[in-house]
């Protein structure tokens, strides 16, 4: 029996985690998928925006301001990382600048500081590359860059070191309330606990729906990216958004921490949970309106693209509480944008409304701190050297495009909750996030998984279930 079971290994249910395992609780992640961050946290903008797109009064306003407030010092307790580059809205027409001048106010009202009207000039100074038809813009000097799937994975890291159990390939089938107590029934056996937070992204209101009479209904928003090499990766150093639209925030173009060009999403309501395939329509509609604020985008510089989910709810706004009729059940629901910016000021809400719900005691013995994997890029030359000599799997480079060593990779398998699979790694290491794709570091990453893990490499997946790559023999007949 758990005390809780959180349902998603998402940013919104790992953040939960983490705060949560301040209090003496026994308590689980449960997720379908093989890992940390393979939903909705995984295809994002990776932005964390400074506040003043959200509705006024909105708990979308007040968690996204408190999140952003937080992520500096957070990115330095669980070392992540993080870069305060600030994000302009760029304003194309003179029929937009209500709309912008709008955007300020709800900002000031929402308490963002640093707030800054510019002029055409005073844009073009700070960003050549705008479009020279643009009129002015909002600055905000408090928006940001960040890594989700190494957030992500801090948050659950640090959660698993005070305590949380995480279990993966864990599929909630049903939901059955049972006296005091909630039962679930996965396929993997069923599981008991006193409370349930629901944290299943664009799954939630199918979770919600199972316990309550009042029905929440969540949209599929299907978002299509490019992302550029790093050699595009200056073109702009600030994160530049279109003045909002009744679909969000339009397509953006930004830099990563990492030192890529993003462009990015659309915004295209679909019915499938799944349906992550891009699509050429929607990836031209992204690079046009990428081009109506930024000129010269690099486009022979594009190296993958890809789309992701947003998780939106009705009324768009986000849903944390404990649901009026089915008590001990809690939902994290309706965590689209600026979800990722939220995911601190969502996880301490949580947890923090779990703890009055259940009377939770703090723990003594909590620790805050997580380190990272190590970086030995970030290293002197005379420190590298060192390290080679200590462990000459740290010389060995595997990925070329990334510079990615075999020591690396195996820190990354053998950390807590490792690497399993090939986008395991990925998202610890970037190991196959270059310019070829994985083209050449995967044959080799999979011997390094294979002979990490003990099994066949005929057993290595992509990203876990049947995504295997190779067959450990050829089946008669064919």
């Amino acid at each position: 029996m758990f005390d809780v079971v959180i349902i998603g290994a998402g940013v919104s249910g790992c953040a939960v985690a983490r705060e949560l395992s301040r209090y003496e609780v026994k308590a689980l992640v449960v997720d379908k998928c093989e890992d940390v961050c393979c939903g909705t946290s995984k295809a994002n903008s990776a932005i964390i925006h400074a506040g003043y797109d959200a509705p006024r009064d909105s708990l979308m306003a007040k968690l996204n301001v408190q999140g952003n407030e937080r992520m500096e010092e957070l990115s330095k307790e669980l070392d992540f990382p993080f870069k305060r580059n600030g994000s302009l809205v760029v304003c194309m027409s003179e029929e937009d600048r209500p709309r912008l001048i709008e955007l300020y106010e709800r900002g000031l009202y929402n308490g963002v500081k640093g707030l800054k009207l510019l002029s055409r000039e005073e844009l073009l100074a700070m960003e050549p590359n705008i479009q020279e038809t643009a009129v002015g813009a909002l600055y905000a000097p408090t928006g940001g860059i960040v890594c989700p799937f190494e957030l992500t994975i801090a948050f659950a890291e640090n959660a698993n070191r005070n305590g949380v159990e995480f279990r993966f390939d864990t599929e909630v089938k049903e939901i059955l309330r049972d006296g005091d107590s909630w039962e679930l029934i996965t396929d993997k056996g069923d599981i008991r606990t006193r409370y349930v937070v629901n944290a299943a992204g664009v799954y939630a209101d199918v979770f919600h729906n199972m316990v309550s009479s009042k029905k929440i209904h969540i949209t599929p928003r299907r978002g299509d990216y490019c992302l550029f090499d790093k050699t595009a990766g200056s073109h702009v150093k600030r994160t530049i958004f279109q003045v909002p639209g009744k679909n969000g925030k339009g397509v953006l173009v930004t830099p990563t921490v990492h030192g890529n060009l993003l462009c990015g999403p659309t915004a295209i309501d679909i019915e499938d949970k799944e349906g992550v395939n891009t699509t050429q329509a929607g990836l031209s509609e992204l690079v046009a309106k990428g081009q109506t604020t930024v000129k010269n985008l690099p486009m022979r510089q594009v190296i993958t693209s890809f789309a992701g989910l947003r998780a939106h709810e009705d009324e768009h706004e986000f849903i944390i509480e404990e649901v009026e009729d089915a008590k001990g059940f809690v939902d994290v629901a309706g965590i689209e944008s600026p979800g990722l910016s939220s995911a601190p000021a969502i996880g301490s809400m949580t947890a923090e409304l779990l703890r009055d719900l259940m009377g939770l005691k703090e723990k003594a013995d909590f620790v805050a701190e997580r380190k990272g994997m190590l970086r030995p890029e970030e290293l002197s030359i005379e420190e590298r050297k060192a390290l080679i000599k200590e462990k000459p799997a740290y010389g060995n480079i595997i990925c070329r495009c990334e510079m990615i060593s075999e020591g690396e990779i195996i820190d990354a398998i053998q950390r807590p909750l490792g690497a399993k699979s090939l986008d395991g790694v990925k998202r610890r290491t970037r190991a196959g996030m270059g310019r070829c794709q994985s083209g050449f570091c995967s044959p080799k990453t999979m011997e390094i998984l294979a002979r990490e893990l003990s099994v066949d490499m005929s057993e290595i997946t992509k990203s876990g279930g049947a995504s295997k790559l190779i067959v450990s023999e050829i089946k008669k007949g064919i």
